[in-house]
């Protein structure tokens, strides 16, 4: 089993989109493509191609939510 290559791609782009409506920041390493998503727990799913068997993104829902609780609970 070969290892896993994980937030290896230093010179990727970094793409990145905020869905206002549904408080999801989706971040891309390099040009999105469809791949497995693997929820990771926390609202974190880690975007992995598994023929590749690298990471190619996060999906981190619920970021302005949890921002707003932070700012809360320290002003």
């Amino acid at each position: 089993m070969g290892a896993l290559k994980l937030f290896d791609k230093k010179d990727a782009r970094l793409d990145w989109e905020y869905d206002g409506d549904a408080d999801t920041l989706y971040i891309s390493f390099g040009k999105p493509k469809s791949v497995l998503g693997v929820d990771v727990g926390d609202g974190v799913i880690v975007r992995y191609d598994e023929k590749a068997r690298e990471v190619v993104g996060l999906t981190l829902i619920g970021v302005g939510k949890r921002m707003e609780e932070y700012i809360k609970k320290n002003p």
